[in-house]
């Protein structure tokens, strides 16, 4: 990512973090939250931009469900193969069946597409149909999750995904910066088995550690989103000091906000991971959520479409590209949700914020 932009102090603090750990950064950080973790980002040069154009490819995109977060990660390849010139033959989702999935790869196959972005529901069930498609000349880059016995540069071209390490790090700093750098904490965290929020769970939990008088006092794992109202509950019936509580990602905290709103509970933090509409607004309204991290999803779609078009004409491939975050925070929501989204504010968001705070629009 370019840091044209980038607000310099907060910049320099990050870097300092790094350095020299999470207590020194602090006093710091309280000033200046973090606004993006800079990461590779591949590009293509003008040659091989004229050399996709002159090639009158065509894509498609297999996706594991449907989401805001989907959409927009379509939105940016889409954007990106217009640019370039692609034309993109067909948009599927499999509701997180893999056999709907599979299904999906067996139409697509048909279409014999240049270049094919994905997630995959199940590596195991899908990949005999990734791999026809591959031996039929289909370039495959991958979001997110990567397929075992999947060969860089043979099988796939690459995978495009977040900083998981970085976003579980910047929550745990929210964390700290709500309470000053000192209370009690609950964590609710995905006990299923998926890699993305298991590792930015334990991201969360090691860098708060590196805040001496921070204290997890309560851990409550969920399978189902629908779970959280009553963890949360529970949690805060056994531990009503608790100052604020960490979140897996946003759509599960919206049960937490509930539960702690009915308990009264007015003055715990929730801090989470993504952008949903519910949880902005309470964060605007000055409520219980007092931030999230968010990844960026259409600069997502942009890259795995720039990686697919280099390796539809033979150019060389990264194997990982990973793309920035931004935590967000009652003071920037607007900025962010252009970032990740390149999509208008939702209207009803628009109305609760005040207007001099929907003008401050980031520069990244």
């Amino acid at each position: 990512m370019s840091r044209k932009g980038l607000n310099l102090p907060t910049t320099m603090r990050f870097t300092h973090f790094v350095k020299t750990g999470w207590r020194s950064f602090w006093l710091g950080a309280l000033v200046f939250p973090i606004l993006g973790y800079s990461s590779s980002k591949y590009m293509l040069t003008p040659d091989q931009s004229m050399q996709v154009k002159r090639s009158r490819l065509t894509a498609a995109m297999a996706w594991h469900g449907s989401s805001p977060w989907i959409s927009a990660v379509t939105r940016g390849a889409k954007s990106e193969f217009r640019r370039l010139g692609i034309d993109v033959v067909a948009v599927t989702e499999a509701h997180y069946d893999p056999a709907k999935q599979v299904s999906d790869l067996e139409t697509l196959t048909a279409l014999e597409p240049d270049i094919l972005l994905s997630l995959s529901v199940d590596g195991l069930s899908t990949k005999p149909s990734y791999l026809q498609m591959v031996d039929a000349g289909t370039k495959l880059v991958l979001l997110s999750n990567p397929i075992s016995g999947f060969r860089h540069g043979v099988d796939f071209a690459g995978i495009v995904k977040d900083d998981v390490d970085g976003m579980g790090q910047a929550a745990a700093h929210l964390v700290a910066k709500a309470i000053l750098g000192k209370g009690q904490v609950g964590v609710i965290y995905h006990e299923a088995n998926y890699p993305i929020t298991n590792r930015r769970d334990r991201a969360f939990r090691k860098a708060l550690q590196r805040y001496p008088e921070i204290q997890i006092v309560s851990e409550k794992g969920f399978t189902k989103k629908t779970q959280t109202a009553q963890l949360a509950a529970a949690m805060m019936i056994q531990h009503p000091s608790i100052n604020a509580i960490y979140v897996s990602w946003d759509a599960a905290a919206e049960g937490v906000i509930e539960a702690l709103r009915i308990s009264g509970h007015k003055h715990t933090k929730v801090i989470t991971h993504d952008l949903g509409l519910n949880n902005l607004i309470d964060m605007a309204l000055g409520g219980n959520m007092y931030a999230t991290v968010s990844d960026r999803p259409n600069e997502m779609g942009k890259l795995m479409a720039r990686i697919g078009a280099a390796a539809a004409i033979g150019a060389q491939t990264p194997l990982y590209t990973q793309v920035d975050f931004n935590t967000v925070t009652r003071e920037n929501i607007a900025a962010s949700w252009q970032i990740a989204f390149a999509t208008d504010l939702p209207k009803l968001l628009q109305q609760v914020l005040k207007p001099n705070e929907r003008q401050k629009v980031s520069k990244q």
